[in-house]
This record gives structure tokens, C-alpha cells and sequence, in this order.
């Protein structure tokens, strides 16, 4: 896990939703509050959750104009955290789409990062690319880039002016531009070169059975998910099928753990508890191979 001391920014691409933050989250040793799209943030039990999570809203003009105001107390939360040494992430793209391409800045993160320089805050930016080879496959693989930071020196314009907008998103888009991959969705020749991984047979060879096992065991969960979220989730597919097989791969290891031990009357049935999960991790490798 990354020690990065704070107060650090991360600003980054947002090409897969909320699996973007979780990703993040697990990577750093210390918290990280993310920036998260404000109509997530529907009713009291999600917006409990969410905050749970350490995220905080932000909403578009899309998201109606009456909300905008909420996104300064957002703001101002942000520099709490930075005057206390925390990690905020923020999406500078402003939204999710699933792509390999790096879009337009918003002006978000250029005020964030002013404001607390403004204020004396010893901010640093750390410019990240999130690629990942696939957005809608099984078993995937990620490449992370970090960039150099950026601090309130390498800003030469007035820090209130909005010629020192431009100047830093120059700066982070420069950066971004390195680190998130440029690739056509229907080049799959550029996308094996970029996320290839050449294993040797004899590995293959090894992981074959435990992975057809893993697969067999795993397909009914994971299926069912994919079929009833294929058509609705979109841009958001990856996100939806992690936290679905989040919350129920639990539950479902368990039923399929105690079918089998009833069904045998053996106690040797309860060994599936820990074969499933290695059967699991056998078929993700084989896939990269």
C-alpha cells in the first residue's frame, strides 16, 4: 500500500465509475474521500452510506441547477481535509464514460488545488491514469500511472486569477495526457499490446483444471448478475457486478458449501469454503494467460 502523506489531491481519469474510487481507496495506506457524481447521493440510506465511504457529492447542471450550491459546502469540506493532512481524490474528467481516451478537464480540480494554496495549504497534486484492458470482461487487468507532482510553485500566474486555471490545467492535462492510454475500442491488437501478459504453457497447463473447476462453481452467481444488469448499468456495468458479487458471494459460498453437506452428509463438504475462492483465483490467472 502507498504511504503518501497528505495533504495530497489525487486527480485522475474516471474511466470505470465508482470502481475507480474503491480501486484508490484500497491502494493508499491512509483514507482517501473521493468526489462522487451528486445524484448518488439519493434519500438519507444512501447518502448514510456513501458518506460511510467516505465520499462526497458533486453535482452537474444536469443534475438540476438547485444543487450547485451544495457542491461549496463540498468544497469547503475538501479544504477541512487538506488543512488536516488528508487525501482527497478527484475526477477531473468530471464524468464516467468507458473509454480509453482522455477527455476535456473541468475547472474542479484547478480550485481546489488554488484555493488551498491561497490559504497556505502545503497541497501537493498527484496527476493518475486508470487504464484497464476491458470494462466489460471477467478478470481484468490494470495499469495504474502516477505523474509528477504538482505544487503551488509550478504555478507562476496569480493563484485567484483564472489565468492560473488554465495554467494548472495545462500543466495536469500535459501529465494525463502520458498516462491514460489513447486506444480505438476496436483496435483489440493495440489493447493486447499494451495489457499482454505471455506466461509460460507449463503454467497454463497446471492452472487448467482448477480453473474449469473455478468457472462451473462461480457461473451461476456471476451470470445471473451479468443478465440482469447487461442492458441497465451502461457505463457503470463494472462497478454494479463488483458490488453485487461483493455483497452475495458470501452469501453464496455458504449456501453452495452447505447444499453439498447435505447433500453428502460428509464433513468434508466444508473444505468448498476455502477450494471455491482458490478455484476463483485459478480461473482469473488462467484468463490473463
Amino acid at each position: 500500500m502507498l504511504r503518501q502523506p497528505g495533504p495530497l489531491l489525487i486527480a485522475a481519469n474516471h474511466p470505470n465509475s465508482f470502481l475507480d474510487a474503491i480501486i484508490m481507496s484500497a491502494l493508499f495506506k491512509q483514507p482517501v474521500y473521493s468526489l462522487a457524481r451528486g445524484d448518488a447521493f439519493a434519500g438519507k440510506f444512501f447518502t448514510r452510506i456513501l458518506r460511510s465511504l467516505n465520499m462526497m457529492p458533486v453535482y452537474r447542471v444536469s443534475e438540476g441547477v438547485e444543487n450547485l450550491e451544495h457542491n461549496y459546502t463540498t468544497f469547503d469540506a475538501c479544504q477541512h481535509l487538506f488543512e488536516k493532512n488528508k487525501i482527497v481524490l478527484i475526477f477531473s474528467e468530471g464524468r464516467c464514460i468507458n473509454e480509453w481516451h482522455l477527455r476535456p478537464l473541468k475547472k474542479g480540480t484547478a480550485r481546489l488545488a488554488l484555493t488551498a494554496w491561497m490559504h497556505n495549504i502545503p497541497l501537493k497534486v498527484l496527476p493518475l491514469g486508470i487504464n484497464y484492458n476491458s470494462f466489460r470482461k471477467f478478470g481484468k487487468i490494470m495499469h495504474i500511472n502516477f505523474g509528477t507532482i504538482i505544487t503551488m510553485d509550478d504555478i507562476k500566474e496569480d493563484h485567484g486569477s483564472g489565468k492560473a486555471i488554465n495554467e494548472f490545467n495545462g500543466l495536469l492535462k500535459n501529465q494525463l495526457k502520458e498516462l491514460v492510454y489513447e486506444i480505438d475500442a476496436s483496435d483489440e491488437q493495440q489493447l493486447q499490446q499494451r495489457f499482454g501478459i505471455k506466461e509460460s504453457l507449463l503454467k497454463k497447463i497446471i492452472l487448467l483444471l482448477p480453473a474449469v473447476a473455478g468457472y462451473i462453481l462461480h457461473a451461476p452467481l456471476f451470470y445471473t448478475a451479468h443478465l440482469i444488469i447487461r442492458n441497465r448499468a451502461k457505463d457503470h456495468y463494472d462497478s454494479v457486478i463488483v458490488g453485487i458479487l461483493f455483497l452475495f458471494y458470501p452469501v453464496y459460498l455458504v449456501a453452495i458449501t452447505l447444499a453439498a453437506f447435505f447433500a453428502s452428509g460428509n464433513s468434508f463438504a466444508f473444505l468448498l469454503l476455502l477450494i471455491m475462492p482458490l478455484t476463483a483465483l485459478c480461473l482469473l490467472h488462467f484468463k490473463r494467460l
